[in-house]
């Protein structure tokens, strides 16, 4: 009984390794490096070599199987957040990144590991395509850090999700051919690899349109049953495509998550916020264990020649790549240079590189063991560095984005402009987005500046810069294309905080609604914001400053035709515009209209929900 639950037993090993990715990732959060830094050293301290807590030999085959099943969430995953128009955008440079690209990182590293580390043909060969990924989840991460051009950003991301993919593919081929393995009719060699590339892609295809269609409405999978539902049918789609054709189940679960990710479906942010979720899981997990399955003194063995290796690998052979696969393209050289400078790699190619080197192993190929850890200093030595480096990079070339400060507003209506005016007078940078040329030409008079187009056109949306707002606001009177502005705006280019106008038809429902958007109701509740304009416009109105001293009748809330509408609140010095489903402070400052007529009933009710008038403040509306 005690050896069965001593350091060694796999229930030990697992729970050890699991609760060190928990605090791996913790750490990476607070120290704002890849997580696979703390991960790996965290790995290499609890493993055999030191601590010894962590023993992954206890977990058997059970340790390849985690792997596998691992490496198709977060591949999943991965595929979820690739957003199909900004995919489009930079086409071209992914086509080529993900097929001529990787030829060339092949190549290269197979010739680096063949001419500076010494390794025979056979096993450099499988080096060098082990090491053509890149992987989402350490660009994921430092791409969150180190905020850069849109362009570049995508780019990074799309190569990292798709590379991986075919990386696996094409290691597993290379794979059969130095075991002289040709079980599968496909063949070997290119056939073995167009073979599986051409299945997993329909399987994918096949496998994703019907995740779509089951999560589309209520009527198949209930409500709360959606994330599962999905994890399990894409799961079930890596292994019935691996049974149909080996190594073709990292492709089909890629391609799934793409096309699942970019259909409308009714829990299209909550799917990618679980996937997300158990991908970080997963990830910290994973690496401890495969950290701590490697040892030390063969990482060692590898000497000067092992970073010798590296450094061709990233200084030599990724520039080279970038540089074919991205001329022609729209990127600027500043962008290209970036791009030659990050290519960390990432879980998959840890985990694919455990499953060969124990397959050459029972093989008795020797050289298993050299392989892992040359893999894991590539990962180690391109994480560390391009981690820690990428910052002063991206803003020594230009390419790093200032912080997020902007606040971008479909409208150039005459509520929207109030809502502007008040902001800009607080400190803030608003951009206002309108495609009527009478609306623009008024914000332009006021001294606003302001976008004259179509807000929902992805040229439009490059043109505003949406990558630097902080928040998104949609202002116009059609709730609609207000609420798809703020998907647009957070989905496509990451707005942290999106706000939507509703009209008086909006219900508790409507705001439930807003809120599994991932946005929140405009204003301090619905509101007619046609009417306010024409009110704006006829002088109807009063724009005042109050001050909030308590709570108050605050559970009551404003009524629907309240004779006031609050813009906007300060707070500790900041001003934002105002959202329903945030409660006031005490001290807070909120900037409002008040119907001229109805002052009094709007100072009666305003005292009762705790807002104190402040006379001196008051100013004329427009």
């Amino acid at each position: 009984m005690e050896a069965a639950h001593g350091a060694t037993s796999p229930v030990f090993v697992f729970a050890i390794a699991l609760a060190a990715g928990v605090a791996g990732l913790v750490i990476a959060r607070h120290v704002r490096l890849p997580a696979i830094v703390p991960l790996l050293a965290l790995g290499v301290v609890l493993g055999p070599d030191l601590l010894g807590w962590i023993e992954p030999g206890a977990l058997g085959q059970g340790l390849f199987a985690l792997v596998e099943l691992g490496v198709a969430v977060i591949l999943f995953e991965g595929g979820l957040s690739l957003e199909g128009s900004r995919l489009r955008r930079e086409s071209r440079a992914i086509q080529r990144l993900v097929t001529i690209g990787a030829a060339i990182t092949a190549i290269g590293g197979a010739l680096a590991a063949r001419f500076v580390m010494g390794f025979d043909w056979e096993l450099a060969a499988l080096f060098g395509t082990l090491v053509i990924v890149t992987g989402p989840t350490v660009i994921g991460p430092l791409l969150r850090n180190v905020r850069v051009r849109a362009r570049a950003a995508t780019v990074l991301e799309a190569e990292g999700v798709l590379i991986d993919a075919v990386g696996a593919i094409v290691a597993a081929v290379a794979l059969q051919i130095a075991l002289g393995v040709h079980e599968s009719p496909a063949g070997g060699g290119l056939g073995a690899l167009a073979s599986r590339v051409a299945v997993g892609a329909i399987a994918g295809l096949a496998g994703g349109g019907a995740l779509a269609l089951l999560l589309r409405g209520p009527r198949i999978v209930p409500d709360g049953l959606e994330n599962p539902v999905a994890l399990g049918g894409a799961l079930a789609l890596f292994a019935a495509s691996d049974a149909l054709l080996s190594q073709t189940g990292v492709l089909a679960v890629t391609v799934a998550g793409v096309v699942a990710g970019n259909a409308r479906t009714r829990v299209g942010r909550e799917l990618r916020e679980f996937q997300g979720l158990l991908t970080s899981l997963l990830i910290g997990l994973l690496f401890v264990l495969l950290a701590a399955d490697v040892r030390l003194a063969d990482v060692a063995a590898l000497g000067w020649r092992g970073l010798a290796t590296v450094a061709v690998l990233a200084l030599v052979v990724r520039p080279i790549q970038i540089a074919i696969c991205t001329r022609g393209t729209e990127l600027e050289p500043r962008e290209r240079a970036f791009l030659a400078w990050i290519a960390p790699r990432g879980i998959v190619a840890a985990g694919v590189t455990s499953l060969f080197a124990a397959a050459l192993e029972q093989a008795g190929i020797e050289g298993g063991r050299e392989l892992r850890a040359l893999v894991f200093l590539t990962i180690a030595c391109t994480v560390l560095v391009q981690g820690v480096t990428a910052g002063p990079v991206a803003s020594l070339l230009g390419v790093r984005l200032p912080a997020r400060d902007a606040i971008a507003i479909l409208s150039a209506g005459d509520l929207a402009i109030a809502l502007a005016e008040v902001l800009v007078r607080g400190g803030r940078r608003v951009l206002l987005i309108d495609g009527n040329p009478e609306h623009c030409k008024r914000a332009e008079q006021r001294g606003l500046p302001v976008l004259f187009g179509n807000a929902l056109d992805p040229g439009v949306q490059a043109r505003a810069r949406l990558e630097q707002a902080q928040i998104a606001v949609g202002a116009t009177s059609n709730d609609e294309v207000n609420s798809l502005f703020a998907r647009e705006a957070r989905e496509g280019f990451r707005v942290p905080s999106t706000y939507v106008a509703v009209g008086h038809g909006g219900t508790a429902l409507t705001r439930a609604v807003l809120s599994r958007q991932g946005s929140a109701l405009l204003f301090d509740g619905p509101k007619d914001v046609e009417r306010w304009s024409v009110r704006l416009r006829h002088g109807d109105v009063q724009l005042e400053r109050r001050t909030f001293a308590s709570a108050g009748d605050a559970d009551a809330g404003p009524p629907e035709a309240a004779p006031w509408l609050i813009l906007a609140r300060e707070r500790a010095g900041t001003i934002e515009p105002v959202h329903a489903d945030e409660a006031p402070r005490s001290g807070d400052v909120a900037w409002l209209l008040v119907v001229a007529r109805e002052r009094e009933r709007a100072d009666e009710a305003l005292r009762a929900l705790g807002w104190g008038p402040d006379e001196s403040d008051r100013a004329s509306a427009a």
